[in-house]
């Protein structure tokens, strides 16, 4: 996979205001950079996490294209605010790039899988910062649904009988870290076993070292005995015993709904409202992307130091 450029290039700019490729190589060296004043925003510590996982454009490598003439870290910026705060694209605040040109770059983004692409580079790096190997051994499996918007076409959309929920439903595979290795969208009517039998394929094709994947009894049935003939995987269920009543931490089982819990503090992904179940997946992708890059910048931050000359000694 290609990475991002790091060599050192002379810029298009005498006084370039930023570092991205676009900057560097393309046709944004004379514009103005903007002042960082959203919580969404990347600070520069975050900025340098995410500079690093970005994918090369194919103009860039010769594969055809035009230079890009927007700040990447700009587009990058409008995108999470959007992702951060669920506005409307034609709401983009004045001091981003037009509302068109930012959607044409997450629909490219979204049609190239370069959201997947980014947002698997930085899964990588935050599993190695946590003593872990790139490539995760086991998984959990659960979904969640949501309400759907009126955007949301019928033939998309379904009603969940047992959430009492007309919308969508959101199926995710995550690892024992809770970091997202798959996501399938589907209407609010499939069931988890139907959604687990396109999206364990998909999750073994690309994982090859995991074979245990936990779940809830949602997923109990056939689907384990075909799970462990078709795809080699151990479906282990995780169930609640008859004596618990309320709310118990399940093992294992808590660590998806905890990833689920971070998707909801996303505006945008508190209600569907995206015309393509593919829009919502990559939202979810930028979703966590923001906090794994947040995360990664803050064990980048050196430690601050302690100002003892400011502490007096009492008599």
């Amino acid at each position: 996979m290609q990475f991002y450029a790091v060599t050192p290039i002379a810029f298009n700019s005498s006084a370039p205001s930023c570092d991205c490729l676009a900057h560097r190589f393309g046709n944004a060296g004379d514009r103005p950079n903007r002042m960082r004043r959203y919580p969404s925003d990347m600070t520069d510590a975050q900025w340098a996490v995410v500079r690093d996982a970005l994918p090369v454009p194919a103009w860039l490598e010769g594969r055809g294209g035009q230079p890009e003439g927007y700040c990447h870290r700009q587009m990058l910026d409008a995108i999470f605010y959007v992702t951060d705060n669920g506005i409307k694209w034609r709401s983009m605040p004045a001091d981003f790039p037009a509302w068109d040109r930012v959607y044409a770059c997450f629909r490219r983004w979204r049609e190239q899988g370069l959201a997947r692409e980014f947002h698997d580079r930085l899964r990588g790096r935050v599993r190695l910062a946590e003593g872990r190997a790139v490539e995760p051994t086991a998984a959990i499996i659960d979904s969640q649904s949501v309400k759907a918007a009126a955007s949301v076409p019928g033939v998309t959309r379904g009603y969940d009988g047992g959430k009492k929920i007309n919308g969508r439903r959101r199926h995710v595979v995550t690892d024992t870290l809770g970091l997202l290795l798959v996501v399938l969208v589907t209407a609010g009517n499939v069931t988890d076993r139907q959604a687990a039998g396109l999206l364990l394929p998909g999750l073994r094709a690309r994982f090859r070292k995991i074979t245990l994947v936990w779940a809830d009894g949602g997923y109990r049935g056939r689907l384990v005995t075909w799970a462990k003939e078709k795809l080699q995987l151990t479906l282990e269920i995780v169930k609640r015993s008859d004596d618990m009543s309320g709310f118990v931490v399940l093992a294992r089982r808590w660590v998806v709904e905890r990833t689920l819990g971070w998707l909801m503090r996303s505006r945008r992904l508190v209600r569907d409202f995206e015309t393509l179940p593919a829009s919502s997946e990559t939202f979810i992708y930028f979703s966590l992307a923001m906090l794994m890059s947040r995360r990664l910048a803050r064990r980048a931050a050196p430690a601050p130091s302690a100002d003892w000359s400011s502490w007096e000694v009492a008599a």
